[in-house]
C-alpha cells in the first residue's frame, strides 16, 4: 500500500437487520439485483463492521448515504443515524432522503435540516430500459415540474445532492445541473455504466463529458464492482480513468458502497485497486481523491487520525 494518508470512504451503508428497517435485503428466493443476489447482504452492517474492513487503511471519516429504509419514514433513518454517531463516531456526514415529489417535501427537508450530520438529499433516479435494472418508478423525474419544484428547495437548505442515474440519464443530469448552479450534485457510482457493450461505454464516457462541463458536478468513484462482476485491475482503471480525465482529480472521491460492494470484492481489493490507479498522480492529488475532495463537499471537519 503506497497511500498511507487520511481516507474518507464518500458512500457506504449501516443497517442493523433486527429493526427490520430496510425491506430490500430479506432475502427473496430468486430474486437478482443489477448488483447481483443481495440475499448476503442480509446481516448487521454497522460501525463495527466498517472499522474491521478497514482496518488496514488511516480511515478517519464516512459518509452515509441513505440505504432504502422504509419509505413512509424518511426521517427515521436520519435519527438512528445521528444516535449511532453518537455513540459509535460514525458515521460522519450523512446523505439524507426526502420525497422530492411530493408538494409536502419542504416539511421533510425543514426536518433532516435539524441533524447536524446531514449534508444532502439523495433520491434515487435511475431508469433502464430493462424492468431487472430499474430503480426508479419512472423516467422522466428531472423533467417533472413538482420534482423540479422539490428539487430548487435544496439550495434553500444549503443540501448537495447525491444524483444515481444510467448513462442514458446523462443529459437530462446535466441539463439539471446547469439550471441549478447553487447546488452541488454528486454523481454516484461512476454513473452506472451496467450496460458494457462499446457502445453503451462510448455513450457512458460521452455523457461524463458532459456533465463534467458543469462546475457543480462532482463524481463519486464507487463501487464500480457493481457492473463489473469479473473485474481485473485494468477493467478497474478504464473506468476510474475516465473519470478523472473528465472531472479532474479536484472532483474525484472515492467510496466503497459497502457492504453492497461486498458482493464482489473485499475493502483492501476496493481501495488497494485505487491506490494502484492512483501512482502516477501528485501526492496532492492522491489526497484529494482519498480525502479532501469528501471533507470539502460533505463539509467533514479536517482531521487526519483514525476513528
Amino acid at each position: 500500500m503506497s497511500y498511507t494518508g487520511p481516507l474518507i470512504d464518500a458512500h457506504h451503508h449501516f443497517w442493523d437487520i433486527s429493526m427490520g428497517k430496510h425491506p430490500w435485503i430479506v432475502p427473496q428466493p430468486g430474486k437478482e439485483m443489477v448488483f447481483g443476489d443481495p440475499t448476503p447482504l442480509y446481516r448487521d452492517y454497522l460501525p463495527t463492521q466498517i472499522r474491521e474492513d478497514a482496518q488496514h487503511w488511516n480511515l478517519v471519516g464516512t459518509v452515509h448515504v441513505e440505504a432504502g429504509w422504509l419509505a413512509d419514514d424518511p426521517v427515521g433513518e436520519t435519527r438512528w443515524l445521528e444516535e449511532l454517531a453518537e455513540r459509535d463516531g460514525l458515521p460522519s456526514a450523512i446523505v439524507a432522503t426526502a420525497p422530492l415529489h411530493d408538494p409536502k417535501v419542504e416539511a421533510v427537508l425543514e426536518q433532516q435540516a435539524q441533524f447536524s450530520r446531514v449534508r444532502g438529499i439523495r433520491y434515487i433516479l435511475s431508469w433502464h430500459d430493462d424492468p431487472n435494472k430499474r430503480f426508479a418508478a419512472r423516467p422522466d423525474w428531472m423533467q417533472d415540474g413538482q420534482w423540479l419544484q422539490g428539487f430548487r428547495l435544496l439550495e434553500k437548505f444549503d443540501f448537495s445532492f447525491d444524483m444515481m442515474i444510467y448513462p442514458g440519464q446523462m443529459p437530462d443530469a446535466a441539463r439539471l445541473a446547469a439550471d441549478h448552479p447553487g447546488t452541488t450534485i454528486i454523481l454516484n457510482h461512476v454513473g452506472s455504466p451496467v450496460d458494457r457493450d462499446d457502445a453503451s461505454m462510448a455513450r457512458w464516457r460521452d455523457g461524463l463529458k458532459l456533465l463534467a462541463r458543469e462546475p457543480n458536478m462532482r463524481i463519486k468513484l464507487s463501487d464500480l464492482v457493481a457492473y463489473d462482476h469479473d473485474w481485473t485491475l485494468e477493467s478497474l482503471r478504464a473506468v476510474t480513468m475516465a473519470c478523472v480525465d473528465a472531472f479532474g482529480p479536484d472532483r474525484c472521491m472515492v467510496g466503497s458502497d459497502f457492504p453492497v460492494a461486498a458482493l464482489h470484492a473485499t475493502w483492501d481489493e476496493v481501495f488497494g485497486s485505487f491506490d494502484r490507479i492512483f501512482e502516477g498522480f501528485s501526492e496532492d492529488e492522491r489526497r484529494a481523491m482519498f480525502f479532501a475532495n469528501a471533507a470539502r463537499d460533505y463539509r467533514i471537519p479536517l482531521r487526519e487520525k483514525p476513528l
